[in-house]
């Protein structure tokens, strides 16, 4: 069972925490504890033999806690997501692979294309699609329409893999920090469209995957993972192609993993991540 635990730092946290599960007659099989000095916050992640009662370890967690204090315990160990897509399938096809032989971690609850590519895929792993054509109207349409698609399905997460559409801060405010994106460059380097051919004419050494949360600020949200392959003067554009998307896939599954294992802590723009 895990616990998650978010507060300010104050001296004895670490004691403090033991006692409550001490006398609980709970056991910490782990423990990862991490301290921003500047920013004064204390993250922590623990793994416990099994919580007859979970509310109440929270409850008294958050009673001898700092009053600002985000207590977590046992959060659902199989997440629920809905998958975004375009037209690239190589993200898609890992997902749809791992969702299987349940090995993501999370059930995919549905994918929606706003391009009719990929429903092929989706139908054989026996996943249902939906498309919806964004073309001929506004972006607040469009979005009126994921909305009303996504929200019964009630994810957790929604995983934008190798969804090429820029989401309004009004779409983005109503999943806050649930979308996660796999962006086609090693941020904040080569931002925008075109990545790739960016890189090429630069002459990289490093081609990259970034995963990161979305949020208002396009390719800016807190970075959850990157993955880097080298590259030398040999590498065509295709060729720079061809490992970058080798790294999306890496990228967003180690992502997703983390994820889904409630081992990400995000405050001012970054993340705290217990690999």
């Amino acid at each position: 069972m895990v616990i998650v635990i978010q507060c300010t730092d104050e001296v004895g946290l670490v004691s403090i925490i033991s006692s409550v599960l001490a006398k609980g007659g709970y056991n910490i099989v782990s423990m990862r504890e991490h301290v921003d000095v500047i920013a004064n916050q204390f993250f922590a992640r623990l793994v416990v033999n099994s919580i007859l009662n979970p509310e109440e370890i929270e409850e008294e967690l958050l009673r001898v806690l700092p009053q600002n204090a985000v207590v977590h315990v046992n959060p659902q160990p199989e997440k629920n997501i809905v998958v975004l897509v375009t037209k690239e399938y190589h993200c898609l096809s890992d997902i749809l692979t791992r969702n299987h032989f349940k090995t993501l971690g999370a059930n995919v609850s549905c994918i929606i294309g706003n391009h009719p590519d990929l429903e092929n895929i989706s139908q054989r792993f026996q996943i249902p699609f939906h498309f919806i054509n964004h073309h001929e109207k506004t972006k607040e349409v469009f979005e009126e329409e994921l909305k009303a698609i996504v929200k019964p399905y009630k994810p957790d997460y929604l995983i934008l893999a190798k969804f090429m559409r820029i989401l309004s801060p009004s779409f983005v405010s109503s999943f806050p920090l649930q979308i996660i994106n796999i962006h086609h460059s090693f941020l904040p380097a080569f931002i925008g469209a075109n990545p790739y051919k960016q890189a090429f004419e630069r002459g990289v050494k490093i081609i990259g995957a970034t995963a990161h949360f979305v949020t208002n600020d396009l390719d800016e949200g807190p970075i959850i993972t990157q993955k880097i392959t080298p590259v030398n003067h040999s590498f065509g554009l295709k060729d720079l192609v061809r490992a970058g998307r080798e790294n999306e896939t890496a990228a967003l599954a180690k992502a997703m993993q983390l994820v889904f294992e409630d081992r990400v802590f995000v405050y001012n723009n970054k993340t705290v991540v217990f690999d």
